[in-house]
């Protein structure tokens, strides 16, 4: 079999055509013979036969087989049947290979009906032809035809149809559509006659009077093309619209949308006071990326060595991140959970959303969520509200300028709800996977599809993210980091940035390694390194104003001179107490700037057995401390008796810091019973754990956080709740090797360890 793709010719099943040998390229010319089959496939555009693509081919073709042989080398070819064109190959040598199937007939035109349509069409032709010096010629061309298909093809060079039009005719499977699409094409064309040579003649009849605005309004689509194209910076809002509209690879319901709005747009006018509202709606709409991106590959090896090169630490972030972008490489597409990163402020959270796009090769966008109340920030306004915008998530999908950027949705656990609507409802369809593929934003008020999308939401806590949103992500904690981390960062990150941003030459500032040591020490008190970065920052200014004022001096920053450029040390870390009492234990806590350690101080005085509690201490705290209470008078039932004639103070210090949370309640119990056994406690302990009456010690989080604490405070000796000693994998090894950490599971454990 010979295939031949041709362009802008109309061939219909059975009629003969006539071809020139040399219209068959290269070696197919020396192989057709009487009784070759020949696969016509349709081209959209008229390419080079060489540079020809799978893109370029219609899925519909057309088969024959040749009938004779002329001694002119002309060629005979009878058409065969429609086909339907299946994996279709273009192989290196520009061959096309293709599996074609007979495409059936819809039979749905009775074959009288079919003469009789004919036989009108070519009265008319006959009739028309009469007025033109070439209808003598032209008559006996058009008696020759032997059916309306054969007509149509003979005359479908000479009709004003496109050749998009011509392989809608040859697509078609209806015979009835087919048989009207040839009737309106020549009965459009012989109008079009009539209208240059009579313009002022009033036509006859509804159905004449159609067709005659039909060719007229063709004509001025065409004449204003070319004006377009001479003129284009003169092109009309309607024309650019429907241009972008034709260009954008829109869904079905997008163009059915955007036609209505562009129509309406024609109607109005630009005098209108919609004409604004409806002109913004098709810049947004068009503007936007509808087409699937194809898929690239991705280099794993490169992924992790951007991960590496943008941050420091973060071993088993990095490493649920690897295991996303694997599984997307695998899958050829966007797959797997919806990541949700968690920790405190200043710990890379968005920013590694920067990296991960960049591994992808993909767009970033980044959308605050944060103080967010209304519904419509997400889904977008309704158009028939007054200002009515598009939701933040479109937005960011316009701003990207693709279909499949890395979106970080920040600040997720800040979302708040009023009566404008719940926004963490709103988030619930564009974040899960079986539904976000027909995402509908109110203002668009059309599908689009958001599974290509890689979504990843930060938060500094779950604690406020509604159960059903939380559910659809996976948690990621991002622990803060340790001094040692801290240090690196700095190093490697921050110092040169800021060096960069201030307009520093690396040659004009050295900063010692114990200059940085001590930033991190006494001027930052937080998990991440946002502080940090102010501090290096305005150590960098101060500089600069010394390098300005002295031009060429070399200025050296070391831990001697730190406090000329930053002033004196901002922070006063609480430290391990040098001595001890009954009643003083040390705990450990955790805040959104990390962890710290705390006192709890008890004293007991003359009184009436009151409890009397300060320090400002949150109503899950107050219940630690009767659960303490009622534990140690328990386990001390004699030296308790003390608790009906004294009154009991327990005070947390910094009492101006609000304090809450379970984690304290192993700390208030040895508080407690050291003060009624006259028994010290160790200042070398801390301890964290929350109690429960039965005596058992239960797990806490921010173990990480709190260890670092107490390794910075200079305490040595950690007791945790048995069931976290797996997090102490989560623990750096330079924070547990100055620690000794010792997993208890009972209350009494503890006080025999303590105090025997």
């Amino acid at each position: 079999m010979i295939i031949r793709p041709v362009f802008n010719i109309l061939l219909l099943p059975d009629i003969t055509y006539f071809f020139k040998r040399d219209f068959f390229p290269g070696a197919a010319a020396d192989q057709i013979e009487v009784g070759t089959d020949i696969l016509f496939p349709f081209l959209k555009n008229e390419v080079d036969e060489t540079t020809v693509t799978i893109d370029d081919i219609y899925p519909v073709g057309m088969s024959a087989r040749v009938e004779s042989i002329g001694d002119d080398d002309s060629i005979q070819i009878r058409t065969l049947e429609r086909v339907s064109l299946d994996d279709i190959e273009l192989d290196e040598n520009g061959q096309i290979t293709a599996t074609a199937s007979i495409r059936p007939e819809v039979d749905d035109l009775p074959l009288e009906e079919e003469k009789q349509t004919f036989t009108n069409l070519r009265n008319s032709l006959l009739k028309f032809v009469q007025n033109y010096q070439w209808g003598i010629w032209a008559r006996s061309y058009i008696i020759q035809r032997k059916n309306i298909y054969d007509l149509g093809s003979a005359l479908s060079d000479y009709l004003n149809i496109t050749s998009e039009e011509k392989y809608a005719i040859v697509e078609t499977d209806s015979r009835r559509e087919r048989c009207e699409l040839i009737e309106n094409a020549i009965k459009e064309f012989m109008e079009v006659a009539k209208v240059s040579s009579e313009a002022q003649e009033a036509q006859k009849g509804d159905q004449e009077q159609l067709y005659r605005e039909a060719a007229i309004k063709k004509q001025i689509d065409y004449l204003q093309k070319e004006l377009d194209e001479m003129h284009p910076e003169n092109i009309s809002d309607v024309r650019a619209f429907e241009k972008k509209i034709q260009e954008s690879g829109m869904n079905e319901d997008a163009r059915k949308e955007a036609d209505k709005v562009l129509n309406r747009m024609k109607q109005e006018g630009k005098d209108s006071h919609e004409y604004g509202l409806l002109y913004d709606y098709l810049d947004f709409v068009t503007s936007l990326s509808w087409k699937h991106p194809e898929f690239t590959p991705i280099d794993l090896n490169r992924a992790e060595a951007i991960l590496d090169e943008d941050h420091y630490g973060l071993k088993k972030v990095k490493e649920r991140i690897i295991q996303q972008i694997a599984v997307m490489a695998l899958n050829r597409k966007q797959y797997g959970s919806i990541l949700l990163f968690v920790g405190a402020p200043g710990t890379g959270k968005t920013s590694i959303g920067q990296s991960i796009a960049r591994a992808l090769n993909r767009e970033y966008v980044r959308i605050s969520l944060g103080g967010i109340r209304d519904e419509a920030e997400i889904r977008g306004h309704r158009r028939t509200y007054i200002g009515a915008m598009p939701g933040r998530i479109m937005e960011g999908i316009k701003r990207s300028g693709v279909s499949n950027p890395v979106v970080v949705l920040d600040e997720v656990d800040k979302l708040a709800k009023d009566y404008g609507g719940d926004p963490a409802s709103a988030l619930l369809e564009v974040l899960d996977p079986e539904q976000n593929s027909t995402f509908t934003d109110h203002y668009m008020n059309v599908p689009y599809d958001l599974s290509n999308v890689l979504f990843v939401c930060t938060a500094n806590s779950t604690d406020t993210i509604p159960e059903p949103l939380l559910n659809r992500m996976e948690v990621i904690d991002f622990p803060g980091y340790t001094a040692v981390e801290k240090f690196h960062i700095a190093r490697k990150h921050l110092l040169p940035k800021a060096m960069d941003a201030m307009g520093i030459q690396k040659k004009m500032l050295k900063i010692t390694d114990g200059a940085l040591r001590k930033v991190i020490e006494d001027y930052t008190m937080e998990s991440g390194v946002r502080g940090l970065k102010k501090q290096i920052d305005m150590l960098c200014r101060s500089a600069a104003v010394r390098l300005v004022k002295e031009e060429g001096q070399t200025l050296t920053v070391n831990k001697s001179n730190l406090k000329d450029y930053l002033g004196r040390k901002k922070l006063h870390h609480d430290q391990k107490l040098t001595s001890t009492q009954p009643g003083v234990v040390t705990g450990l806590a955790w805040t959104q700037a990390g962890g710290e350690i705390l006192f709890i101080e008890t004293k007991l005085t003359e009184g009436e057995g009151k409890v009397i509690i300060t320090g400002q201490l949150g109503d899950v705290m107050k219940e630690s401390v009767q659960i303490a209470l009622t534990l140690v008078k328990s386990l001390y039932p004699k030296e308790s008796k003390v608790f009906q004639d004294h009154d009991l103070h327990i005070h947390v210090p910094e009492g101006a810091v609000p304090k809450d949370g379970p984690s304290a309640g192993i700390t208030l119990t040895t508080a407690l019973a050291s003060l009624v056994t006259g028994k010290a406690v160790s200042p070398d302990y801390a301890m964290t754990g929350e109690v429960s009456l039965r005596g058992g010690i239960l797990p806490i989080g921010g173990l990480p956080e709190k260890l670092m604490a107490a390794q910075r405070a200079g305490i040595t000796k950690i007791l945790i709740p048995f069931d976290n000693a797996d997090d102490l994998e989560d623990v750096a090894a330079e924070v547990k090797d100055k620690l000794k950490i010792t997993p208890v599971k009972k209350v009494s454990d503890v006080l025999k360890l303590l105090l025997g």
